[in-house]
């Protein structure tokens, strides 16, 4: 039976399980194309790669469309329980992250001055 080291989004130091100059190409690839690509890859390759761009914030969606490419229990073989989020999420239509993004609305403005009494 073939050991294999499951990888996290929580793991920053897993290395790439693709070469640099196929990330490259993914990167630079459209959408349409991504699929055609990751066909050279084994399905197992293909949820490894999907958790590691899935847990960098600037290849989220990229991570989300490789794992559609993949079932789930190859993704929960390669993440466990990341692998089932991982593999429901890539099942719906794809919604931006909204961490980071300024709220409008109720913000108070903030005062670095202190507060000013009135006589």
């Amino acid at each position: 039976m073939i050991q294999s080291r499951s990888i996290s989004v929580d793991d920053p130091s897993a290395a790439c399980p693709v070469s640099p100059e196929t990330l490259g190409r993914l990167l630079r690839a459209q959408p349409d194309a991504i699929a055609q690509m990751t066909d050279e890859l084994s399905e197992a390759e293909r949820a490894r790669l999907a958790v590691y761009l899935y847990g960098r914030s600037h290849t989220h969606e990229l991570g989300l469309r490789i794992a559609a490419t993949c079932e789930g229990a190859a993704l929960r073989r390669a993440a466990g329980l990341v692998g089932n989020t991982l593999y429901e999420q890539s099942r719906k239509p794809y919604t931006a992250p909204t961490h980071g993004t300024a709220q409008s609305g109720s913000k108070r403005k903030i005062s670095l001055g202190g507060a000013r009494l009135s006589s």
